[in-house]
């Protein structure tokens, strides 16, 4: 891969306007830490429309952005002995609670302390091998803040089992969670988009300008004075 192939190019819009550089660019590119990102910013090797600048300039709607990678290491994956809350275990899959705060897989800047180099400690290396070497075994993911339950597959054969019941939506997942408020309807769907808020972009909100399709169906299972106690399927996960 030569330099060129190293180098992501952003075309700034109206949605990551007055975003600092660093956290817009981490949020863009999913992969990079904002860590990595801010190293890359010392390091000039981010521009604004030709220009070097600092991790807390302030994105402008139309500015263009160039970020250029260093050159691709071979990556070395160590097992480590992270403990796991395993909630089901058997040849072919585990299912582990992962906790806020642990990235699923390597990516630049986490090369350690991932979901993954947990799971090579405990697999004993035996883990699917579709996704390639930086992501054993993982057939999804879920953010770094989010604590939830994480399928990691023992071989490939499993893997494109759930991998193609992932694409069909054949594979349900369903959440317990606390509202506040009374829900008028027992059950019911929320069919809302979700995007930046409008005037405080460190938050996200119902955003029928920008947003993106988000669903959810509920069912109310317990109500309080104050707040309901409910049971979600979510057609897509967003960022919120």
């Amino acid at each position: 891969m030569d330099n060129a192939d190293r180098e992501l190019c952003f075309l700034i819009s109206e949605e990551w306007e007055d975003e600092r550089i660093d956290k817009a660019l981490s949020g863009l590119i999913g992969s990079l830490s904002r860590s990595y990102i801010q190293k890359l910013l010392k390091e000039k090797q981010v521009r604004v429309n030709k220009n070097t600048v600092k991790a807390n300039y302030h994105l402008k709607d139309g500015d263009e952005v160039r970020l250029q990678l260093p050159p691709a290491a071979e990556a070395n994956i160590l097992p480590e002995e992270i403990p796991l809350d395993i909630l089901y275990e058997d040849d072919d899959i585990l299912v582990v609670n992962k906790p806020k705060g642990m990235v699923v897989h390597p990516a630049a800047g986490h090369f350690s302390g991932t979901l993954v180099n947990a799971v090579m400690y405990h697999c004993k290396g035996h883990l699917s091998g579709i996704n390639g070497v930086m992501r054993p075994g993982i057939v999804h993911r879920i953010d770094k803040d989010t604590t939830g339950s994480v399928l990691v597959c023992k071989n490939d054969f499993t893997h494109n089992l759930i991998a193609a019941q992932l694409k069909e939506h054949s594979v349900v997942r369903r959440y317990h969670a606390i509202c506040y408020g009374r829900l008028k309807e027992q059950s019911g769907t929320i069919n809302a988009p979700i995007g930046r808020h409008p005037s405080d972009r460190k938050k996200m909100a119902i955003n029928e300008k920008n947003g993106k399709p988000a669903v959810t169906h509920y069912e109310v299972l317990q109500s309080f004075k104050e707040y309901s106690y409910i049971e979600c399927r979510l057609e897509t996960g967003r960022t919120h």
